[in-house]
């Protein structure tokens, strides 16, 4: 049997989802203003949600998206059955640390991350404090 997530890991994930977070809204304002330079002007915010969803520009995002509802339905999960353990709390790091790796030649995520970094320092900054989350 596996350990039960303890709360120090508890907190810790809840430090990282809130990293996750700021990143996620970072990275959209950034695509955003490109999206706006290349294509012209979003009209409001609804458009900008439709975009965001369907749009290819804004696709690699959603990898990021699905990170942040993973750590929050292992915050989240109370059923006895199924409690979140040491273990899943672990690849939910693994997987933060694969998918914040930055890389001219990665995944999608990776290069428009890579990319992301070259563009703005507070994405550096950002990045940086979520190494120190996840141990790197």
């Amino acid at each position: 049997m596996t350990e039960p997530l303890s709360d120090l890991t508890r907190d810790s994930l809840k430090v990282l989802r809130q990293g996750l977070l700021r990143l996620h809204k970072m990275l959209l304002d950034l695509e955003r203003l490109g999206y706006e330079r290349a294509r012209g002007p979003i009209s409001n915010s609804v458009g900008f949600l439709q975009l965001v969803l369907k749009d290819p520009w804004f696709d690699w995002l959603h990898r990021l998206s699905e990170l942040i509802v993973h750590v929050d339905e292992t915050l989240d999960s109370r059923d006895p059955e199924n409690l979140p353990t040491e273990e899943d709390a672990q690849a939910l790091i693994e997987r933060a640390k694969a998918l914040l790796t930055p890389a001219e030649e990665g995944s999608e995520f990776q290069k428009n991350y890579f990319l992301a970094l070259q563009q703005s320092p507070d994405v550096v900054l950002l990045h940086a404090d979520l190494m120190r989350v996840l141990g790197r």
